[in-house]
């Protein structure tokens, strides 16, 4: 149970979050009431944790994302300036506790390369005539033609106990990408961290305090609906991502923390005593439904559940989300030499759907989003491997599906393929190098790693020489500066741009400060 200094803290906040959801320190979007909605002096329904966009696409499509705090029907109104001339209205769906008064409505139709303003407001369903304040938020569409592309990607949000400290500014990481001002955004993973207790304070090598914000949700592991949707909410309390969320359209996926470290579908926590609940199977369905909710994602028509797909943005680029989770097999020594239910990593449904997508692809630029490096061995007890990276030689277990996805976009002739991945913790760039591998039937390719956003920074695991990866770069690359708290600075981000006139890729990579540490041009192949 929370102290009273932490219960003062926690409801002097959350009284604030209603005031910031409607300023998110955005003096330049218009927050006034929408013409035509109907205000009362009864309590209108709140919009706590602010709006988010999302899974915006050369298609001309953009989700956006809003919760209430009561049963309320979603209203959305954008348009091509701050004013809101000429504005289109969508009124969407109602926000119920069966979706813990979350909503979304799929924008379409949208103008190429257009800044888009947004204003999220509900309709109060139990006294229709009583809305909430609009909350604004803004977004730009992707571009039509010869425009220059610019995101970034990072991972890793409140893991190992490193919650809300506003005494050191909050989620600082947040704030620092949305400065670059990046086109959008893609997590990579570990969104929350549903196995990571927060406590009140945690004492620092220096002997300093640092002190959380804590939550009852977030104060034990995440084992029903609503403790995971806690976790989520816990991190919306920060006015960085807030601000962030309003700003900078993003695209998600999921790793392990959103549901609990290392885990698989067929798992049993028959010896964690810190959980009731012991079949993973039932704590991923609960921990997808939250992660669902609460984020912008797109909900595929054919599967609502279905989290790995792609997208469009523009002529030069197409990007693809991958699930290394929800199909993989057990983990295990993962030396198996032919493949099978076990070895499975991606699953045959989403290997196929890749290697399909990838070859019919026309954009200059590939880039796979995945949530964990290739060639990079995490173990998950003795000799047991979390990853599909295995120890040296030749592809054994999970790797066999890797191996099967190289071989063939070599033998498709697909080009300009770069994978985008975090989990490690660090800033890393890896160059997969058939000359150096064992396994030596593809194309060579680049791999670049970057997070976290708040969390410790990891000590670096061995790479395997399975596909030949070569560590190019690496931040931080001294035995002395792991395991740091975010106070430490070792919180990383990178960022991609694709040149609109000669389709150069430039890879970059900033610490905590907004710094640049690391910088590379890749120029296409033809």
């Amino acid at each position: 149970m929370p102290n009273r200094r932490q219960f003062l803290q926690s409801s002097a906040l959350m009284g604030a979050v209603a005031i910031a959801s409607n300023a998110i320190n955005r003096p330049a979007l218009a927050l006034s009431a929408a013409p035509g909605i109907i205000t009362s002096k009864k309590m209108r329904p709140q919009i706590p944790y602010g709006v988010a966009s999302g899974d915006v696409t050369g298609a001309g499509d953009a989700v956006i994302w809003s919760r209430c705090d009561r049963p309320g029907r979603m209203i959305v109104e954008y348009a091509g300036d701050e004013s809101f001339r000429n504005a289109k209205r969508i009124v969407g769906p109602a926000a119920l506790e069966s979706t813990d008064y979350t909503a979304r409505i799929c924008l379409s139709d949208l103008p190429s390369d257009r800044e888009i303003f947004y204003r999220v407001s509900f309709q109060d369903l139990v006294d229709t005539n009583v809305f909430s304040e609009p909350v604004a938020g803004r977004f730009r569409s992707a571009p039509g033609s010869n425009k220059d592309v610019y995101f970034a990607w990072s991972a890793d949000t409140a893991g190992q106990g490193w919650g809300i400290n506003s005494d050191w500014g909050g989620m600082k990481m947040y704030e620092t990408i949305r400065k670059l001002k990046p086109d959008f955004f893609i997590h990579c993973g570990d969104y929350i961290y549903a196995d990571s207790p927060i406590s009140s304070e945690v004492r620092l090598n220096d002997g300093t305090i640092w002190r959380n914000l804590t939550t009852p949700e977030t104060s034990k592991v995440a084992e029903t609906i609503q403790e995971f949707r806690g976790n989520y909410i816990y991190n919306l309390l920060d006015e960085n991502m807030r601000r962030f969320n309003a700003e900078v359209p993003q695209v998600v996926q999921w790793d392990d923390h959103e549901t609990l470290d290392n885990w698989y579908p067929t798992e049993m926590l028959l010896s964690d005593d810190r959980y009731k609940v012991k079949s993973v199977a039932l704590l991923a369905a609960r921990a997808k439904q939250a992660f669902l909710e609460y984020t912008p994602i797109n909900l595929l028509r054919s599967d609502r559940e279905r989290i790995y797909r792609s997208f469009s943005y523009g002529p030069y680029l197409d990007v693809f989300i991958l699930d290394t989770r929800s199909y993989r097999g057990p983990n295990s020594t993962n030396r198996q030499a032919e493949p099978s239910e076990e070895t499975a990593f991606f699953g045959n449904a989403q290997l196929n759907w890749l290697k399909h997508k990838l070859r019919n692809s026309k954009a200059t630029w590939k880039v796979i989003s995945n949530d964990l490096p290739i060639g990079v061995t995490i173990p998950a007890g003795r000799s047991i491997f979390e990853n599909m990276a295995n120890g040296d030689g030749p592809p054994l277990g999970r790797e066999l599906e890797m191996a099967e996805l190289l071989r063939s976009l070599k033998q498709d002739n697909v080009k300009n393929v770069v994978w985008l991945t975090a989990d490690i913790h660090c800033a890393s760039a890896h160059y997969y190098n058939p000359n150096k591998a064992v396994f030596q039937d593809f194309n060579p390719f680049w791999e670049f790693v970057s997070g976290p956003i708040q969390a410790s920074n990891f000590t670096p695991q061995k790479l395997d020489n399975t596909f030949g990866p070569e560590i190019k770069f690496r931040c931080p690359n001294g035995s002395d500066i792991y395991n740091l708290p975010p106070t430490e600075g070792q919180q990383f981000c990178g960022t991609v741009k694709i040149d609109g006139y000669n389709q150069v890729m430039t890879v970059k990579q900033y610490n905590l400060a907004g710094e640049e540490i690391y910088s590379l041009d890749l120029p296409p192949e033809i």
